[in-house]
């Protein structure tokens, strides 16, 4: 019997994960709402893992992992914005480059070829940032720890990363599609007369 099932199964599980940790966030009880996001932390690690580690890849889970990723962490950006802890331009920034990345890897996979995405490294270490950003506001919230200085610094780093990441893929889908399309890599300098 396969498990080939098993990652995607774990993928469902964390987007299942999502409505009671915004609703534990809405509600103030930042604790659970810690734990629980842990645990779907967790989840995305432990179906990465399985799927590499024993070749379980397969189409819908390329495309499960990354929607419980980005619902995960918009939607508790968003329910921190609606509780008051943090800005809402940065749950802005956060949820426009995913929009914005989405909306390029849809674009090219119908206008260019379908598409295999695979993260950079900037892209990895904003994904890093951003978990951690919400492990420290959601640890600040229920238990006054880390200093307001971590959060800060943590933040800085999640804006700074959010843009450089974003700007990245823009640039990287429209050099792709430039490659991959002849008349977006004419040079011959027809256009300039």
């Amino acid at each position: 019997m396969s498990l080939r099932w098993l990652p995607n199964a774990i993928s469902l599980m964390r987007i299942v994960l999502v409505v009671p940790i915004l609703m534990y966030i809405v509600d103030g009880r930042y604790g659970l709402a810690l734990i629980l996001f842990f645990v779907a932390g967790f989840s995305d690690g432990l179906d990465g893992f399985l799927a590499k580690r024993f070749d379980w890849h397969t189409r819908i889970g390329a495309l499960l992992d990354p929607i419980a990723d980005k619902l995960l962490v918009g939607g508790t950006f968003i329910a921190m914005v609606f509780t008051g802890l943090i800005p809402a331009w940065l749950a802005a920034l956060v949820i426009i480059r995913d929009v914005v990345i989405v909306g390029g890897a849809t674009a090219y996979n119908f206008l260019v070829r379908p598409v295999e995405g695979e993260p950079t490294r900037i892209s990895k270490l904003n994904t890093a940032l951003q978990l951690l950003f919400i492990v420290f506001i959601l640890s600040r919230a229920g238990f006054g720890w880390p200093d307001e200085i971590a959060v800060t610094i943590i933040g800085a780093a999640v804006l700074v990363t959010v843009i450089v990441s974003g700007i990245d893929y823009v640039w990287a889908w429209a050099r792709r599609a430039r490659a991959d399309d002849p008349e977006m890599s004419d040079t011959s300098g027809e256009s300039g007369k």
